[in-house]
Order: C-alpha cells, then structure tokens, then sequence
C-alpha cells in the first residue's frame, strides 16, 4: 500500500517473493525477487520506490539488496553482488550522489579469482522449457570441458545468478558447474513447482542429465568427464545420478544427502510432523512409504548399479538429514565391493555454517574430483 493508501500492483512473479522489512522499524515496506536472471524490489512507498530505483542506477547489472538505511532515507548500506568483483557492500549517500565500497564478502578474492557466469536454457527430453546456470572457468575456451553437475537443495528452492561459493570454488580447479532449475524448482510459478510432484529421483533427475546433453551436444563439455555434486536434496541428486543414472557420472559426491527414502521419511514424520512428510511424498509420488516405487528412486537398493566413486560427507549436528543416511549408505557400497569415502565433520550442522568446516568440506571435495575426474 502506497502513501495514498492504494493498494499497489502484485509482485510480477510467483513462489520466490522476499518481505523486505524496514532495518530501523521492522515494519514491512516492500518485497523482492527475481524477475526471471534480475533482482527486483517492489516497496510499497513511492518514496522508497524511488529511492532504491537510484540505488539500482547505482549498479547496473548487479543484484542489490538493502541492508540498512538512516530514518532519511538519504544514506543506504546495500549488498551488491557484483558479477566481476564477487559479493560485499557498499554505502550510498544520495545528498552527495556518491557511492563508497566498503567491502568484500570474501576478502581474500578478488577479481582475478572469480569465474564468469552465464544462464542457460534448453529443453528436457519431454519439452519442458528449463532454466540454469553455467560457470565456466577463467579465460578457459567454452569447449570441451570436464564438467560437475551442482544441483540445488530443497527440493523447493532454486538456483539463482551471482556468486556461489560452493560452483566458483569448483570452477577454480578447471571444471564447468552446471546448476539446474529442475522442475519442482521455487521462483517459476506454481504450475512448474507442481510440475515436480511425483518427479523426485525421475524426471527431476533426468532434467539434471538432459542438461549434461545440452551442453555435450554444444560442444561445450566432454560427456566423458562428468561427475555430480551436491547437498541435502542435491546429495540425493547426487547418489541418485551415481545409481539411476551410472552411465552419465563418473563420480559423485553427496553432503548431507538421502539415500534411503524408506528409511527417511518416517524420520521426517517424527521431527517435523506429518504436514512435512505429506509434502515430501508430494514428490516422491506415493501414498506409503513401502510402495515399491519408493525403493525404485532410493539410490541405497541399487548401489549394485554402481560403476563411479562416492564420497559421503555428514556433519555430525545435522537435525535436517540425519547422519545414518550417509553411513547407511557407506555400508552399503562397501558391501557391493564399491568404491567410497565417507568424512564426517564435527561440530557441523545441515548449512555448513562455520567457516572452518565449509573450507574442509571443500578441501575433500575437490581432491576427490581431481582423482576421480581430472580437470586436465
């Protein structure tokens, strides 16, 4: 509602809004969210509105998010996501039309360190029209490439433009990174998400794997160099990309993953409740967990399918997937005589959220890429 007390028109997509709430008062003025690769804000104030739209100005191309502002409205901390110097924060003072950086994110990269990023669509096997993006490594020809596949987790979430931690580190070591918007991902609209119901370990996977042919068929990367990587739901992409789908993966590497739905989804129904489950079954598309189409997408009964390394990463604080799903799965590959790793982090929680443990998680992900997929 604007300062005439009208009502102001919807936000122009679907599933991914964002309130933004007043640093100051914590009042609710406004939402934001991606218009199709662009960030976009939407307050309810004319005034704000034209504020942030000399704000934007300020950064063209580059996603901004408010931060904190003075009761005036005349000096901003924003966050700019900035495709060639990488994530931090600036202050704009619009008295003197001046915009000052104040920061990294990450102040140990710079520049020359970050890998370009570019969207992407193509089409899965069925026409579905899908979305992603592609980081390539620095001056590298588009061509040919080794490739990691970096599906996102949720499922109900999305990928979006700017810099990840996670793909750029990837990248720096000389691979592709491929982030995919299945279907069943947020921020497309209902019709796409509910698109997903009934897909989880089938054609939310195989979109995944029509990508890889998308970009082989480029010419861009080599589909004999293709490994998949990824955390929570994306670990289950992950393992399931290593037992559904073996002749398209060469390694995988699960943090935090789900390999054994039977097993895990009476645990969901026990931490968080049967609303949680029945949106998880959404997915899966059964009714009860010992349908047998629930085993056909649960990576542990087919690891005798099996032809790349595993490595298995869990902290051990995880209350979202809990550690059993990784070492369930490790006994499992060691008994079909399957090679696999399995790290587990302490004091490491679902989010990776310590620093210490993000950078050896890293570290053991990427030596294991290089072993299991040379980059050269």
């Amino acid at each position: 509602m604007n300062a005439k007390g009208e009502w102001s028109e919807p936000f122009p997509i679907e599933g991914s809004e964002k309130p933004v709430f007043d640093p100051v008062r914590h009042n609710l003025i406004g939402i934001a969210g991606l218009v199709g690769d662009e960030q976009c804000h939407r307050f309810f104030s004319d005034a704000d509105q034209q504020v942030w739209n000399l704000v934007e100005r300020a950064y063209p191309k580059q996603r901004v998010r408010l931060i904190s502002w003075t009761d005036d409205r005349r000096k901003i901390v924003v966050s700019v996501d900035s495709p060639t110097l990488g994530p931090g924060y600036a202050l704009i003072d619009l008295d003197t039309r001046h915009a000052d950086w104040i920061a990294n994110r990450y102040d140990k990269i710079g520049p020359d360190d970050i890998s370009p990023v570019r969207p992407i669509r193509f089409k899965a096997a069925d026409g579905m029209q899908l979305t992603g993006y592609l980081t390539t490594p620095r001056a590298a020809v588009e061509k040919n490439l080794p490739l990691i596949v970096f599906p996102h987790g949720g499922p109900e979430q999305r990928d979006e433009p700017g810099f990840d931690w996670w793909a750029q580190a990837m990248a720096s070591r000389g691979y592709a990174i491929l982030q995919v918007n299945f279907r069943g991902s947020t921020g497309f609209g209902r019709k796409f998400r509910d698109a997903g119901f009934g897909q989880w370990g089938r054609k939310m996977q195989t979109d995944l794997s029509d990508g890889v042919r998308y970009l082989a068929e480029e010419g861009v990367v080599d589909p004999k160099r293709v490994c998949i990587v990824g955390a929570s739901y994306g670990g289950y992409a992950a393992m399931a990309g290593l037992t559904l789908e073996p002749d398209t993966y060469r390694c995988a590497v699960s943090y935090g993953g789900i390999s054994d739905m039977e097993d895990f989804t009476p645990w969901v129904r026990e931490q968080d409740g049967n609303a949680s489950e029945h949106s998880l079954m959404e997915f899966v598309g059964a009714k009860e967990v010992r349908d047998a189409s629930v085993a056909e997408i649960s990576p542990i009964d087919h690891v005798d399918r099996v032809k790349g390394a595993l490595l298995l990463i869990h902290g051990k604080d995880d209350t979202v997937v809990p550690l059993a799903q990784s070492r369930l799965m490790a006994n499992a590959m060691k008994r079909a005589g399957k090679p696999v790793q399995f790290v587990t982090l302490d004091g490491t929680d679902h989010w990776l959220t310590r620093g210490d443990t993000r950078l050896e998680m890293l570290k053991a992900t990427v030596a294991f890429l290089e072993k299991n997929n040379p980059p050269n």
